[in-house]
């Protein structure tokens, strides 16, 4: 028996677990979300004035602040295939190093938030971290587990989280390889969804972030948004509910 965020599942749990497992899932996230207090950033211009008057101090402070929720997003974007090989406070460690280095070109044009833009940073790290892992001569993973590689990168590398993540939830961690056929088939599924649609689930519910950080980082308007959450709600539980059919 496995227990996971939102349901204890038995072992023999299949697709068809899926639409109720989505229901729950989504109900309990927003439920945490609602009692979930955060220590909250200062405002945009205050985050700056700091960087610019004590770049080192400043930086930490608010990194530390954030941490917590980085530490959910690498979580999720990691890909599952490299569990053992890196770890999440490595990544953190070395997005921090990545921002530091970067930070004087953010404070010339501060244009993003401050969250957002060192979620791009660790984000970027972890595609170096994939390219590195997956696409390196010297030592090529996939070799080792075989696995369909999506034509677009960062695309297919959603697809591929949100499937591994919806399994997992049937299933512990170190199951997920031994599952690869089914995440890939889910993920097959997930594709027909808009990147758009992809994108804005994977915000929302699996990194959590607001309504406003999602539509900063697909540099859309809030209300779009907020519309494009709702639609891609829809079509991901059609989604599973097609996966569980074809399952039988």
């Amino acid at each position: 028996m496995v227990c996971g965020l939102t349901l204890c599942l038995g072992d023999t749990a299949t697709f068809d677990t899926f639409p109720h497992l989505l229901s729950s899932f989504l109900f309990l996230r927003v439920k945490m979300n609602r009692y979930d207090r955060r220590m909250e950033l200062p405002a945009q211009k205050q985050i700056i004035a700091d960087l610019t008057s004590d770049r080192e101090e400043a930086l930490a402070k608010y990194f530390s602040q954030i941490h917590d929720r980085l530490e959910k997003i690498v979580k999720f974007r990691l890909d599952y295939r490299l569990n053992g090989r890196v770890s999440k406070s490595d990544v953190l460690q070395e997005a921090y190093v990545r921002a530091a280095q970067r930070l004087d070109g953010y404070l010339r044009k501060p244009e993003m938030p401050f969250f957002v833009w060192i979620r791009l940073e660790t984000q970027q790290h972890l595609l170096d971290t994939y390219r590195k892992h997956f696409e390196a001569e010297k030592r090529d993973v996939r070799k080792e587990i075989s696995f369909h590689r999506p034509q677009r990168h960062d695309a297919g590398q959603t697809s591929m989280a949100l499937a591994a993540h919806l399994v997992a939830e049937m299933t512990s961690v170190s199951q997920l390889i031994e599952k690869s056929q089914q995440i890939e088939a889910l993920q097959n599924s997930l594709n027909t969804m808009s990147e758009l649609d992809r994108e804005v689930i994977a915000l929302r519910h699996f990194e959590e972030l607001s309504n406003i950080e999602t539509a900063e980082v697909l540099g859309i308007d809030t209300s779009a948004a907020s519309k494009r959450y709702l639609r891609a709600l829809k079509r991901l539980k059609e989604i599973l509910q097609e996966s569980s059919y074809k399952e039988h």
